[in-house]
């Protein structure tokens, strides 16, 4: 009874995204990137038309492509588990914003809130909020990208032959237990530090129900970043901002992209990592992780083959530990 109630109500999420602002698929952002790639449209049509700008923007070829039709399914069963598996790592929030809270005062003792402003509060931890979120997507993109049996799990949602809004939600649910715990450990950190510096009274600035600062994200064209929709902000500003046009770089499928434009909002950490790359330094891409990749064609593929070959990553890699340690010391 209780799975099928669990069930329910993830059914019951799933159709209400399209007004819950924490989602990629909530309406205003859809709005926002329709608009964008409206504009993208007219700068680059000759004969501009209603219907040639539905055609531009829903091609069968990639809205009914099979890579599309599998994020489809994604998107519904991973929903299903996510409510089923994920729910202990969003209730460590709490507990993990205390232990932060009062490790800084252990540390450093008890001080005065910084600041009695309302406005000062809320805008400092708005902004907490959305850099340690922001940061802590990259690093745990960047160990995806770079520990190899991790990759074997990050590489479903490269695997994408086409990129449509829905391919956000394109990913094995280990991953999404990990952006999970991500998510937990970012907001439990941010809401300890801001607790000590200020005390326990603390709100986020908000627009529409959201961060103003991920609203104003999303808004602009977050939807096109997984689209066929190249949008580039210009090279001054994408070495702070990544723009659409960046994030599709990210999932070409040559390999000098694979681990190039790994920040979500903020383009400075790619700076700081040196996996920056601006849209003009691309001339053409193609999606996925090679034309030969046929492991991710299935949705039985995409949630078995991953498990299968991070296995045997860590098998190989603990042979290979054992293995030194036959061998001894070396000097």
């Amino acid at each position: 009874m209780q799975l099928l109630d669990s069930l329910n109500s993830s059914l019951y999420d799933l159709s209400r995204y399209l007004i819950d602002p924490s989602q990629r698929i909530y309406i205003w952002y859809l709005v926002g990137s329709l608009l964008l790639a409206l504009i993208v449209f007219y700068k680059a049509s000759n004969k501009p038309s209603f219907a040639r700008f539905i055609q531009f923007l829903f091609p069968k070829k990639i809205w009914l492509s099979k890579s599309a039709k599998n994020d489809y399914v994604l998107f519904v069963v991973n929903k299903i588990i996510r409510g089923i598996l994920l729910a202990p790592a969003i209730l460590a929030i709490a507990p993990i914003g205390l232990s932060v809270a009062n490790f800084f005062e252990s540390t450093f003792g008890m001080i005065a809130p910084l600041s009695q402003s309302k406005w000062v509060i809320m805008t400092t931890f708005t902004l907490l909020l959305f850099v340690l979120d922001d940061l802590s997507r990259f690093l745990l993109h960047l160990i995806l990208h770079k520990v190899p049996f991790l990759w074997e799990i990050h590489k479903v949602h490269h695997s994408a032959k086409v990129l449509t809004p829905i391919t956000i939600y394109r990913s094995h649910p280990i991953e999404n237990y990990l952006f999970a715990c991500r998510l937990a450990l970012s907001q439990g950190t941010s809401i300890g530090i801001a607790y000590f510096l200020f005390g326990p009274t603390l709100s986020v600035i908000e627009f529409a129900g959201a961060n103003i600062f991920i609203f104003a994200f999303n808004f602009m064209g977050s939807n096109l970043r997984h689209s066929h929709v190249w949008l580039s902000w210009g090279e001054k500003v994408e070495r702070w901002l990544v723009s659409p046009a960046q994030h599709q770089i990210h999932h070409s499928d040559n390999p000098a992209h694979f681990d190039k434009n790994l920040g979500s909002a903020l383009a400075i950490w790619d700076r700081i990592a040196g996996t920056l790359i601006t849209a003009n330094q691309v001339k053409r891409i193609r999606f996925g992780v090679g034309k030969d990749f046929k492991e991710h064609d299935t949705v039985w593929g995409i949630y078995w083959q991953p498990i299968q070959a991070a296995t045997m990553k860590l098998l190989s890699l603990f042979k290979l530990s054992q293995l030194k340690k036959k061998a001894g010391p070396t000097n």
